[in-house]
């Protein structure tokens, strides 16, 4: 049991869930609440990396697990390693962190949803992307050449320094943005500007950029795109970063390198022997079969090697489709009660018990979870837990004559 659950409910996981769910979970949630999509969300996308901070390290799990946030506050841990939201973002998805941002310009993250197929044949997308390039006209300097004068109001800063009195001999300074010059540190008189890009320095522009998804790659997996990100100047672009989103499947899961897909067989064949077909994402068709004699159990896993996923670089090379079988039986009384002897003597012997009268006799009932059992007036009622039902049958006890 956890201490507290609110950084696994904000990343919306459970306290079991595995740090590869975890990583999903933050990916997900973390571009949908980004300040670039969405500017008035930078108090939750701030929290939803904080969780991630902490989740995602085992040592910082371990201690909010058992200590709560007070317990990674007492550790010294509410730092960690990152210094902002969007350091943690950067180091995430590729990014360089704030020395990085500093040189460079933004990042831009999109996500890209491929299908199970996409990834196992590879598949080229087009993408239209908006972006900021350098304004042809002006060349970036937003206007006239000379026109572009230092901000009188903040020094060239972009940034003033407000210092407010809140109590007797107690101040407060406050940075904020110029309004001046909106925190660029420099103005351009209008009749100078630039009518292309309106002194901006900077004009929108479409681009479509080819999406390669290789053979073999992953969800969660990055596609960069060096140097195509928004212009600005003095800057050099930051990257376009696709990172590969698959949606789930209606017959076959991915682990790792390999394909897991279920089947469901009738007793018949399980007993006696089967054929089958699956098709493959690559559209073939495999015809699989039971030896004769071969029995296979609810449940049992077979595998096909070199028939599970292309891996990444090595496309030749596949995993295992992983089959698990679902054994069907019959519905009750398939057969005529004065043919059970005869299928009786085809099966394995059934295990002789030995009964005395000192036993009691139950009779066993269909199971309903959804029902309550009451043991007397103020009895106990049917509980089930995450580790399943703590009683498998209804028992009705009737004494024998003789006990």
């Amino acid at each position: 049991m956890v201490k507290e659950t609110e950084y696994y409910d904000i990343l919306q996981v459970k306290p079991t869930a595995s740090s590869e769910e975890i990583k999903r979970a933050y990916r997900k949630l973390a571009l949908k609440y980004h300040p670039d999509k969405n500017p008035s969300e930078g108090e939750r996308f701030k929290l939803i990396s904080q969780a991630y901070e902490v989740l995602s390290d085992p040592k910082k799990r371990d201690l909010y697990d058992q200590g709560g946030e007070q317990a990674i506050k007492e550790g010294g841990l509410s730092g960690g390693s990152f210094s902002s939201p969007m350091d943690i973002f950067d180091m995430f998805f590729g990014g360089g962190g704030r020395m990085n941002r500093e040189r460079r310009g933004k990042n831009v993250v999109h996500q890209l949803g491929v299908s199970l197929e996409d990834l196992y044949n590879g598949v080229t997308r087009k993408l239209a992307l908006q972006k900021n390039v350098i304004c042809g006209k002006c060349e970036g300097y937003g206007g006239k050449r000379g026109a572009v004068e230092k901000c009188p109001v903040c020094k060239g800063r972009g940034m003033q320094v407000l210092v407010q009195q809140i109590g007797p001999g107690m101040v407060q300074q406050i940075q904020t943005v110029c309004p001046e010059c909106k925190g660029q540190g420099e103005r351009i008189n209008p009749k100078d500007r630039c009518d292309n890009c309106n002194g901006c320095k900077v004009v929108r522009e479409k681009k479509i950029i080819e999406v390669h998804v290789d053979k073999g790659m992953k969800d969660g997996q990055k596609i960069v795109f060096h140097g195509e990100g928004d212009q600005e100047p003095d800057l050099e672009p930051g990257d376009v970063i696709i990172v590969l989103d698959q949606k789930d499947h209606g017959v076959f899961q991915r682990r790792g390198h390999d394909l897991v897909t279920k089947m469901r067989i009738q007793l018949s064949e399980a007993l006696c022997g089967f054929k089958k077909t699956i098709e493959t994402l690559d559209n073939r068709v495999l015809v699989i079969s039971s030896r004769p004699g071969e029995v296979i159990k609810h449940g049992d896993l077979k595998c096909i090697y070199n028939e599970g996923m292309p891996i990444y670089k090595s496309p030749m090379d596949k995993g295992s489709l992983i089959i698990q079988f679902l054994v069907q039986f019959p519905e009750q009384h398939w057969l005529p009660r004065e043919k059970l002897n005869m299928l009786e003597a085809l099966l394995p012997p059934r295990e002789d018990v030995m009964i005395t009268d000192e036993m009691d006799q139950v009779d066993l009932e269909d199971f309903d979870p959804s029902e309550q059992t009451y043991r007397n007036s103020g009895g106990e009622a049917y509980e089930e837990d995450e580790e399943g039902p703590r009683t498998g049958t209804k028992p009705v006890k009737e004494r024998n004559a003789g006990s």
